[in-house]
């Protein structure tokens, strides 16, 4: 796992435990309802890391086949040619 994974999953931790802390202070109010979402978005950056904002910026670009266009840059980067122990 990169260091760049790890700060996606740490940005997630991070918005998930603020969330969660704040719903928990809030504890009754109506308010507490406006810390779901947050908790809710942060579960997949927790998960899934770097790759939900590789899923962000393929649907802004407008691509419909973001799953196979993901898919081939892992490819690519997973590569036996580019691997250090070639097959």
């Amino acid at each position: 796992m990169t260091r760049r994974d790890l700060r996606w999953k740490a940005a997630g931790l991070a918005l998930f435990a603020l969330s969660c802390a704040m719903a928990a202070a809030l504890d009754g109010s109506a308010l507490a309802l406006a810390f779901l979402p947050l908790a809710l978005l942060a579960l997949p950056l927790l998960v899934h890391g770097k790759r939900v904002g590789q899923m962000v910026r393929a649907r802004w670009r407008g691509h419909g086949r973001t799953v196979d266009m993901l898919h081939a840059a892992r490819l690519r980067r997973d590569s036996p040619a580019r691997s250090k122990f070639p097959r």
